[in-house]
């Protein structure tokens, strides 16, 4: 990773940290990825930007698989989404071979400005949701 991706990777998470994903997890219609930690064994919810689209769900990680719910992903493919204030199980794939550019034209504009802003390395990310 390039010096300039890693200031804006440190910048992101840092504000992501300590206040973006505290005071985002609190809004009851915020879309929440919830994963199972990889070393904690605890539940981590995190806002995310995405759509459903039928039996799936589709979100773009900014840091790729620098992330740490796509980290928890890869331990534990099991997830949560909560959706419109109700929540979700399901199983999330990491789709490497997609492309996150035309997939973030797919999904909410507010959100896909942000990961193109701030994200290096984007990896989209399917939650084939249960039921």
């Amino acid at each position: 990773m390039t010096s300039r991706a890693e200031r804006k990777y440190r910048a992101a998470t840092a504000f992501q940290r300590r206040i973006g994903n505290p005071l985002l997890r609190r809004l009851p219609f915020q879309t929440l990825l919830e994963t199972t930690g990889r070393v904690s064994g605890l539940p981590r919810a995190t806002p995310v930007g995405g759509r459903r689209v039928g039996n799936a769900f589709w979100l773009v990680s900014e840091f790729g698989e620098r992330s740490q719910y796509v980290r928890n992903i890869k331990a534990d493919p099991r997830v949560r989404v909560r959706i419109r204030g109700r929540w979700h199980t399901g199983t999330a794939r990491l789709l490497p071979d997609d492309d996150p550019l035309a997939r973030l034209r797919a999904l909410p504009r507010f959100n896909s400005a942000a990961v193109r802003a701030f994200g290096a390395g984007l990896l989209t990310v399917r939650v084939d949701l249960d039921g």
